[in-house]
């Protein structure tokens, strides 16, 4: 049987080769770009498998697009970007890559969480811009991190290596999740609370949540105004989970100390005064790019894709109901 693959987006070779051993056809977006909804559509049509990234929208006018395409397999630990309901109630495969892309994103909230609390961003634009004057008692006077306490918000796989990472500098954990961890309450003493409390005890809160309609705008005006002064905010999840707007104010008026942000509410445009203030340090969606880990990604893509299409279960499978073996 031919099987006949489409590649929004350019990924690192191993998964493509990966691919093009296996499948008779694997064609790819030729653009350094997201393709237009039109491209997309078109791009699709008659293939038996689409490997797609975050930004592609995926919903029922796609899939009927793609009717007889096997599985979507996306690039990325996110799904919100596929219609799961619609996807399941015909049949098709999705597929995202967890677990590979975990440390490395923790990772990226531990270097949001350092940039902002030493305020490592504004020294380096003072250093380029010829401001540094020499040393000075009062200059650029950051947060400890040592000793302090660290607010996980959403201890899944990712909220749980973040937690982890803390044990060298002797943090209290406190995390919010609808389950009980039990690796972070046996390993660091971590316990479970409500998300005000979190919110009013931690220096530090970083968010490592899915997006659903309940976590959209989970931290909001009210939220900002619950957390202390001296708090810095970490975002490696998704940027809607936080209201750019409150979050602005927050931190033009003082009302936390800084924040990190790797995600954005409108990706990838940014709110209308975020982008002038010093206490925020922006990344452009990059928690996960490291050579080692998005080839990792692009490996676990393509098995998810050349499992389904030989009739075996994908191995890190989101829709389990569609699977009948």
């Amino acid at each position: 049987m031919s099987k006949n693959v489409y590649v929004t987006r350019l990924i690192p070779d191993h998964g493509l080769d990966l691919l093009k051993k296996f499948c008779d056809k694997v064609d790819m977006n030729p653009h350094d770009r997201p393709l237009t909804r039109r491209e997309l559509l078109k791009a699709i049509q008659g293939r038996d498998a689409v490997l797609t990234q975050l930004v592609d929208k995926i919903d029922s006018e796609a899939l009927a697009a793609a009717r007889g395409v096997k599985i979507i397999a996306n690039y990325a630990v996110g799904f919100d970007n596929i219609d799961l309901p619609a996807a399941t109630a015909q049949g098709v495969f999705v597929s995202n890559t967890p677990g590979v892309l975990t440390d490395t994103t923790a990772e990226m909230a531990w270097s949001l969480l350092f940039s902002v609390s030493r305020r490592i961003v504004e020294g380096d634009k003072m250093m380029r811009d010829g401001e540094f004057k020499g040393w000075a008692p009062l200059l650029l006077l950051g947060q400890d991190i040592s000793n302090k306490t660290l607010g996980i918000v959403g201890a899944g796989r990712i909220g749980t290596a973040m937690a982890m990472m803390s044990k060298g500098f002797n943090m209290r954990v406190l995390y919010w999740d609808k389950m009980k961890n039990e690796s972070l309450e046996k390993e660091l003493g971590a316990r479970q609370v409500n998300l005000d409390t979190l919110l009013q005890e931690s220096d530090v809160v970083s968010l490592h949540v899915n997006m659903t309609g309940e976590t959209r705008h989970l931290i909001d005006k009210e939220q900002f105004e619950r957390m202390k002064p001296t708090a810095v905010l970490i975002n490696t999840s998704r940027g809607p989970v936080i209201n750019e707007k409150a979050l602005v104010e927050a931190l033009k008026s003082g009302r936390i100390f800084g924040a990190g942000l790797d995600v954005y509410e409108k990706e990838p445009s940014l709110t209308p005064g975020l982008e002038r203030l010093p206490n925020v340090v922006l990344a452009p969606h990059i928690a996960s790019a490291t050579v080692e880990t998005r080839t990792k990604m692009a490996i676990l893509a393509a098995e998810n894709i050349l499992a389904a299409l030989q009739g075996k279960r994908p191995p890190s499978l989101v829709n389990t109901e569609v699977w009948k073996g």
